[in-house]
């Protein structure tokens, strides 16, 4: 069988419109080929109440152990203004030896580049002595709670383990070969409502203002010095990213003032140690303003990180082989599914490069998309 080509594949999937939470047939696209490849394919569909029903993959080849994973996502953020845009942002256009399109890089290109690799190992090797998957979600660009994490739990039931996992996140900020990520920071929001009494401005004192207690508590979590990082983290940080007051009228005081924030922290934090530390101050701050508070968390992960091993050593030697680049560990950056896989099996993440994710023209090298694919071939070669 002839070795399927990753250009030909990343302009499939980039031609479906797969924008967050649609799937247009991407799913579609890759369960195709990779049941022409003999992968057996399982469609996975989850919606939790009031959110769209999603649409995941997870293909397997072979029956024994160990199991080497490949993971990612087929949904996209949106195009913006197509005006904007060279060329279709669907289109899967070529325009001076780069695929430009919406998702080409982030991850659509590195999906195609699964596919190819396993189509050039299994051309050349047949099925290996072991087993290789591919869990492949429509839901990572939103609150990815149908995708990668019901997946997962279901594998768990029913047995199914997966031995290591690479996803095919962009990691390169500018060229291929600078960046693996080895484990990411954890991510959490809260969501902070201070209640006072409402009442006219020119009577403060028959008022409580819960407005001030909201800045003194944002001004004190603001100025928290969480850490300094360490050897493998950069320093935790705190942001407010809204305050919002629902008051139509200029003089009157109102009941109730809110604001979110957004906290990355690194692994000398947990979630819940961090929960204990911010309602601590929520608590001394309106208490000593007479107002009370309501705090909603949505925690997206916990930090971790994979610690070194011949299976990262040796991802690390077949990037730096085919790129001609040493490729720095890092957990920088946002929060990606390993944060789910993580759980179950030691992963890592390489793929494209950031340079042009989520702007207009989005784009990715055919040279690249080639080395990719010989980046992940040459991983499998290894790995079994």
């Amino acid at each position: 069988m002839a070795v399927l080509s990753e250009v030909t594949i990343a302009r499939d999937l980039v031609r479906c419109k797969s924008v967050t939470p649609k799937d247009d047939g991407a799913i579609g696209v890759v369960h195709k080929y990779l049941k022409k490849l003999g992968f057996k394919c399982e469609i996975m569909e989850f919606q939790k109440k009031g959110t769209v029903k999603i649409k995941n993959l997870y293909a397997k080849i072979g029956n024994s152990k160990p199991n080497f994973c490949f993971a990612g996502h087929t949904d996209v953020v949106p195009a913006g203004d197509i005006k904007s845009w060279s060329v279709n942002p669907f289109g899967g256009a070529i325009k001076n030896n780069k695929i430009i399109g919406r998702g080409i890089s982030d991850m659509k290109g590195a999906i195609a580049c699964f596919i190819a690799a396993c189509s050039k190992y299994l051309n050349t090797h047949g099925t290996p002595y072991g087993s290789i998957s591919l869990l492949i979600t429509g839901d990572e660009e939103t609150v990815a709670i149908n995708g990668t994490k019901p997946v997962i739990e279901k594998l768990n039931r029913r047995g199914e383990k997966i031995d290591f996992c690479l996803v095919g996140e962009p990691t390169n900020l500018n060229t291929l070969g600078e960046m693996i990520k080895i484990g990411r920071r954890g991510s959490m929001t809260g969501s902070l409502t201070v209640y006072g009494i409402q009442g006219h401005v020119a009577y403060p004192k028959e008022s409580i203002n819960p407005t001030t207690t909201l800045v003194k508590i944002l001004n004190t979590i603001k100025s928290l010095k969480l850490d300094n990082g360490n050897k493998d983290f950069q320093p935790s940080n705190l942001e407010v990213v809204k305050i919002s007051i629902d008051n139509t009228a200029d003089n009157v005081i109102p009941a109730e003032a809110k604001a979110t924030f957004n906290i990355r922290f690194n692994n000398k934090h947990t979630s819940n140690s961090l929960k204990k530390k911010l309602n601590k101050i929520f608590s001394t701050v309106c208490k000593n303003n007479k107002t009370r508070y309501a705090i909603k968390y949505y925690v997206s992960g916990d930090a971790f990180i994979t610690n070194a091993n011949s299976t990262v050593d040796m991802v690390k030697n077949v990037i730096k082989k085919h790129t001609k680049r040493n490729p720095v560990l890092s957990t920088s950056g946002g929060t990606s599914d390993a944060r789910f896989i993580r759980k179950v099996a030691p992963c890592m993440e390489f793929g494209l490069t950031t340079k042009t994710i989520h702007q207009v023209d989005e784009n990715a090298k055919i040279t690249d998309l080639k080395k990719l694919k010989d980046i992940y071939t040459e991983i499998l070669e290894n790995y079994f």
